[in-house]
């Protein structure tokens, strides 16, 4: 099972540069970000987690230059988001910054894509809360097209592209790899079956009944079964608990790193390391 990493970067904590460095030296997968513009101080949005929402949400680095940075001092680390808030972007902007991202650190981007939980947040980028999920799908459709090896266009209900010349264009063709974060449910696993190469679940929990509903959606949507993938998110590990996803066909794991300082983070990251190989 390969090992990756996740952490709230920001202007606070342990660099990009020094964390990849790090990462990789160790053995470590791959290093994933998650996104907030920013965060609404007039909020009645609880915090996902429940209590105070950690300072942190409002402090993270953008995760594209971050991992620009990441990508330009390793040759094997894998890059992600986690997640990408695809309906508060600009499309056709956003397709250039992912091929371009995929294309330059040699095809080691994976697209966690998301839909949000801060309604405020969303508002301020002019999405509307009830369908931001069918607006990301429409989204994802468009930057597809703009990936194809030809001109092609999109026309969606939310959003639409003419054919165009777009590159540079992700390292492998087509999408690159992707990954839908949320909780189980059927509106989320169509959108997997959809347009996307598998599941991040956060946490990982209630694994064992929601991925044969997962499986029985892809198949149904005429996906190859043993393409799937389930990457548990933001995990804090145990032996038992790593070989519990290992049971269930997973293949990758992402450990939750604490949003600190050098010394702190890499504390951490030895005691991780006890899990690799």
């Amino acid at each position: 099972m390969r090992i990756s990493t996740t952490i709230f970067l920001t202007d606070e904590t342990i660099t990009p540069v020094r964390l990849a460095r790090e990462l990789e030296e160790r053995g470590f997968a791959g290093l994933y970000l998650p996104e907030h513009t920013h965060i609404p101080v007039e909020r009645t949005t609880p915090a996902p987690m429940g209590g105070e929402l950690p300072h942190e949400y409002g402090r993270t680095l953008d995760p594209f230059v971050a991992l620009g940075q990441a990508a330009a001092v390793t040759t094997t680390l894998g890059l992600g988001t986690g997640v990408t808030l695809v309906a508060q972007h600009d499309p056709i902007a956003l397709a250039k910054q992912i091929a371009t991202l995929d294309h330059l650190s040699g095809g080691r981007f994976t697209l966690g894509v998301g839909f949000g939980w801060n309604r405020e947040e969303a508002a301020d980028h002019g999405v509307e809360w009830r369908t931001r999920r069918e607006l990301g799908r429409d989204r994802m459709h468009l930057m597809r097209a703009l990936w194809a090896d030809h001109p092609t266009a999109y026309e969606g209900e939310r959003a639409s592209v003419r054919a165009s010349y777009a590159h540079p264009k992700p390292h492998s063709g087509g999408a690159p790899r992707t990954l839908v974060g949320g909780g189980a449910g059927p509106k989320l696993f169509a959108h997997i079956a959809d347009y996307a190469d598998g599941w991040l679940p956060i946490g990982g929990r209630g694994l064992s009944e929601s991925v044969p509903v997962l499986r029985e959606t892809w198949e149904k949507a005429g996906r190859d079964p043993e393409t799937l993938q389930i990457v548990p998110y933001a995990v804090l590990p145990s032996a038992g608990k790593l070989e519990y996803y290992a049971e269930l066909g997973c293949e990758e794991v992402v450990l939750q790193l604490p949003p600190e300082g050098e010394g702190k983070v890499l504390k951490v990251l030895d005691a991780y390391a006890a899990y690799l190989g």
